[in-house]
């Protein structure tokens, strides 16, 4: 079995916070404090440089972070494969989904695959595109699913899913009347997108780039964090709102909001998983063609 004082030091080493790692853990700060005591007794280093109210690695905890991550992957891929032969596969998976896949595609999939891989645990941190690439950069995901384009040339993308982008107003709106408007009427329009760094607005904008339009042209009313927020906003408001039409399925069907095509602007995008390139560990093999077998990518 790994050692537990790996696992601590590594959640350290990667949130940088002995806090942050008790929380993820869900082990006390004092246990969290001694592992890592434990391990900078039995090496004779020191692992942590403190600073104020902040930590960080020293070249000791580096080498020990690099190791201790080569290490886990090792030890997954063992308690894989062992497993395997009695017909199980087991193991801890961290997986990173932005903010559309972790709340109107993930929840059903990864239900389903419990009920295949009951053994298998996993972990979801959820957050917009940039800060999943981020957490998969520092080593505290496995996994990341995000939305839209391409990024960081240190990381290999492989799309998994299809998704669309539309222009949605409540039912009230006078907008509701219309089936489609035009480039010029989306320019005026009231309207509400998601954050920078979000995968959404990504798409959003390289859309409009290849119709002249900068988003600096549309009327911009707010930016809110999450697509749960838009909803709402535009539920309440005269206010025009651009999410994955899986986050709406069900409110069109309930007549709460109307989509409207926009002239000559298709905003399709791929849902992608996005990995450290190198060999892809055993446990994510798994979990890909499992998301995948449904679907043609």
């Amino acid at each position: 079995m790994i050692d537990t004082r790996l696992k601590v030091f590594r959640s350290v080493a990667t949130l940088l916070s002995f806090t942050k790692a008790a929380n993820e853990l869900f082990i006390s700060q004092p246990a969290i404090s001694k592992h890592i005591q434990e391990l900078e007794k039995e090496y004779g280093v020191q692992l942590f440089d403190r600073i104020g109210n902040r930590i960080q690695l020293t070249r000791a905890g580096q080498l020990m972070l690099d190791h201790a991550c080569k290490i886990i992957d090792a030890y997954q891929n063992l308690d894989f494969d062992m497993k395997k032969l009695t017909e199980k596969s087991g193991g801890e998976l961290r997986i990173g989904a932005s903010t559309t896949i972790s709340q109107y595609v993930l929840p059903e999939l990864i239900a389903e695959f419990r009920k295949h891989y009951p053994d298998i645990r996993l972990t979801l941190l959820s957050g917009n595109s940039h800060e999943i690439e981020d957490a998969l950069a520092a080593g505290r995901i496995d996994l990341g699913m995000v939305e839209g384009i391409k990024r960081q040339p240190t990381f290999k993308y492989t799309p998994f899913m299809k998704d669309e982008l539309v222009a949605f107003v409540h039912c009230s709106n006078p907008l509701a009347q219309q089936d489609e408007i035009s480039l010029d009427l989306l320019r005026q329009t009231p309207i509400v997108l998601r954050e920078l760094g979000s995968g959404t607005l990504d798409v959003i904008q390289k859309k409009l780039q290849e119709n002249g339009i900068a988003l600096s042209d549309l009327n911009i009313e707010m930016n809110l964090g999450t697509t749960e927020g838009i909803k709402h906003f535009v539920e309440h408001s005269l206010s025009m709102g651009i999410i994955s039409v899986r986050a709406i399925y069900r409110s069109i069907y309930e007549q709460v909001f109307k989509v409207l095509e926009i002239e000559n602007l298709k905003m399709e995008r791929d849902f992608m998983f996005v990995e450290k390139r190198g060999v892809t560990a055993k446990l994510q093999q798994t979990f890909k063609r499992f998301i995948t077998k449904d679907y043609n990518v």
